[in-house]
């Protein structure tokens, strides 16, 4: 058999999305409750997470949703990590900025236990990426797509996106927020 680097890079960054799941579902939680969910896309999956992040960059008028996009799309996959919305039902907490989790939950808001679980999560994945050599980027803008695309479950509200990539030099760096390198 003959392997191509092409081939073996393609599959050492999808081994690494495994391992990055592995991360962020044992990373430290606030309250050891378990709320963080973990999706990897590859294929026709991840073009289409492409094309939701195609619709974002138009509807928002925003040039670094096109260029994430942009990035996305040349990525072998993406890592994406989101957290349930599930208030810890605490009658005293106020991190939130409301005075409870009732609340919090009537106005909408965010759990500030879960959002930063969801933090350490996408710290321990990154970390698995960088310990492998991997190039990848956090991207809020990926977060969006998947949330249009319909990726998590209805519950989940916040979530990011870590496209992975090898090559010789990082296609996620080096980019005016209005550059869309194809």
């Amino acid at each position: 058999m003959l392997k191509t680097m092409e081939a073996a890079e393609r599959d050492a960054a999808l081994s690494v999305a495994d391992l990055m799941a592995a991360a962020a579902r044992t990373a430290p939680k606030g309250s050891g409750k378990d709320k963080v969910i973990t999706v990897i896309l590859t294929g026709e999956e991840k073009d289409l997470l492409v094309q939701k992040m195609h619709e974002a960059a138009e509807e928002y008028k925003e040039d670094f949703i096109e260029r994430d996009a942009v990035n996305v799309d040349n990525s072998h996959c993406i890592v994406l990590i989101g957290v349930t919305s599930v208030p810890f039902g605490l009658d005293n907490c106020g991190m939130c900025g409301f005075k409870n989790c009732g609340e919090m939950k009537k106005a909408g808001a965010n759990c500030a236990f879960n959002i930063t679980d969801l933090g350490i999560a996408i710290g321990s994945a990154v970390s698995v990426a960088a310990d492998h050599r991997i190039d990848n980027r956090v991207m809020y803008s990926a977060g969006r797509g998947a949330l249009r695309m319909g990726c998590f479950p209805q519950d989940v509200r916040v979530c990011y996106g870590i496209p992975l990539y090898t090559g010789a030099k990082s296609i996620y760096f080096d980019r005016g927020p209005g550059a869309v390198l194809r």
